[in-house]
């Protein structure tokens, strides 16, 4: 007897041995079989889905699920355009403080909101003897006040109170790490808001790390919110490759660095596992640190890598030869050369051919780097949603010339590329349907069209949330098609992409989303 039957409703099924399906069977948390196999078949339960469309859950290979809870619980100066409204928010967020010397958070900075950076001096006039924290919405930096510049050592950059990469990691090294539990509820927060918009499972893109970490303890919070109950979808962990320490393993094993006990990509089970280690190289392009090989437009800088170049390629280096698959942070084309360079390096040290490196956000990616990409098996995961919300401004810092490379989707599919869809969230917008859009018409929420010749069809925008994803992760056994033998995680949807005009399908409904077979929203 099947659990659940789901019927009538038009499952696009993400597998082209069976494409369309109209029936469903669910037994055990995995999907038993579809149409003529499950239909005479009893059911506990014979859901009638009313005609909707239903695919595989969503899968989201690259978000920060903790950052996500604690920003949706911080005051905000999102959407402010006059500095003086800025720091009567900071202000208002001063008075609810206890004592002289608290530290106060805020989210929602970019300076491009405001036409400029806020200073220290600025916020010390609103400060009242706390330590203010903003943190820029790409996390890549951040600007804090004079109390929190005095704590710094000497040798600390900054730009009147600016910090950027590894200067921002010093300044939060200041303070004490969240809890287990405070990092749990802000895991699950998250987490509910990923299955509202039909993500069944994800990639946290850094645990453990001086840069995104929230505590050196951190995969113990996201095991806390498993026990308790707070983690509703799948969570695979990538680790920071900061995390990294020398270890004297045996000389054939050839590992130089390790994480503690040698644990690595694999640990785990279907709902929370480790997954990739996750390498920065360079910055962002909202904060203007993307490393570049030529200067951004308007400005005379190129940004900035995470380290010296020989010290990246020796960690990414080590990291592969320590049996991790890679994900490494590369939004510029310096550092996507930099990255390609030590996987290459890598390869020939030690070929693993199976390990399906990554290469995270491939923000600006050169024609000659396109080849590369191809002859390494390195995947691009990519965020559609930052040029839907942010692409007239990466457009007018990029120029003519490059605006077209900007997170590909056709060449990279035309070199044999994988292409993995992800959010980044809360860096931008999550949703995925919204990014599918974006991905098709390649045009921003302004209507600029932005590289019009890298879209995709509907169908190759939905295989990057679904089945690539899932490769990506190492979870095709189990995820990414809504297959016989693997896990039942589906999302009904109020109208089927393939079939509306293109700019509606960011705007179709979410109805229900499915883990293990059981709905987000239990049924009365």
């Amino acid at each position: 007897m099947l659990c659940t039957r789901l019927t009538n409703a038009r499952f696009l099924t993400m597998d082209p041995d069976h494409p369309v399906a109209h029936d469903v069977g669910i037994w055990q948390g995995r999907i038993a079989g579809l149409d003529a196999a499950v239909t005479s078949l009893p059911a506990r339960e014979v859901i009638d889905l009313q005609g909707a469309t239903v695919l595989p859950g969503f899968i989201d290979a690259h978000v920060h699920l903790a950052w996500t809870g604690f920003k949706q619980n911080t005051p905000s100066i999102a959407g402010r355009t006059r500095i003086d409204d800025v720091l009567a928010l900071v202000a208002e967020a001063v008075a609810r403080t206890r004592a002289p010397g608290d530290w106060v958070s805020i989210a929602g900075y970019d300076q491009r909101a405001l036409g400029r950076h806020l200073t220290a001096a600025e916020l010390d006039k609103v400060s009242d003897g706390r330590k203010i924290f903003l943190l820029h919405d790409s996390g890549h930096g951040c600007v804090v006040n004079t109390a929190v510049l005095d704590l710094l050592p000497a040798d600390i950059p900054h730009e009147n109170g600016f910090l950027a990469e590894q200067a921002m990691g010093a300044a939060r090294a200041l303070r004490l790490p969240h809890s287990q539990q405070d990092l749990a509820e802000a895991i699950g927060r998250a987490a509910r808001t990923c299955l509202t918009e039909g993500i069944t499972a994800c990639a946290e893109a850094g645990i453990g790390g001086k840069l995104f970490g929230h505590s050196p303890v951190e995969l113990g919070a996201y095991q806390l919110a498993q026990d308790n109950g707070l983690l509703p979808l799948r969570v695979q962990l990538m680790v920071s490759g900061d995390r990294l320490s020398p270890v004297s393993a045996h000389e054939t094993d050839g590992i130089p660095r390790a994480l503690d006990l040698g644990l690595r990509t694999g640990f785990g089970d279907d709902r929370l596992s480790v997954g990739a280690l996750k390498i920065y190289t360079d910055g962002g392009m909202m904060a203007r640190t993307a490393a570049l090989t030529s200067p951004y437009e308007g400005l005379d800088h190129t940004g900035q890598l995470q380290d010296d170049p020989e010290a990246l390629t020796d960690l990414i280096v080590d990291g592969h030869l320590a049996g991790w698959q890679l994900a490494v942070h590369a939004i510029g084309d310096r550092a996507a050369d930099i990255a390609l360079d030590a996987l290459d390096r890598a390869q020939r040290l030690r070929p693993r051919p199976e390990a399906r490196h990554r290469i995270e956000h491939a923000g600006l990616i050169r024609p000659d780097q396109l080849p590369r990409f191809a002859r390494l098996g390195v995947s691009a995961v990519i965020q559609p949603n930052f040029l839907r919300y942010f692409g007239d401004d990466y457009a007018s810092i990029m120029g003519e010339e490059r605006a077209p490379w900007m997170y590909r989707g056709r060449a990279f599919l035309d070199h044999g590329i994988p292409l993995v869809g992800s959010s980044d969230r809360p860096v931008a917008d999550g949703s995925p349907l919204r990014a599918v859009q974006f991905m098709v018409e390649r045009a921003s929420t302004s209507g600029q069209l932005i590289g019009p010749d890298e879209a995709v069809t509907v169908d190759e925008a939905l295989h990057a949330y679904t089945v690539a994803g899932a490769h990506a992760c190492h979870w095709e056994n189990s995820l990414g098609s809504l297959t016989p033998g693997k896990r039942a995680d589906l999302v009904v949807l109020g109208d089927d992409p393939r079939r509306v005009d293109p700019s509606r399908i960011g705007d179709i409904e979410v109805v229900e989303t499915y883990v293990d077979g059981r709905p987000s929203r239990p049924r009365v």
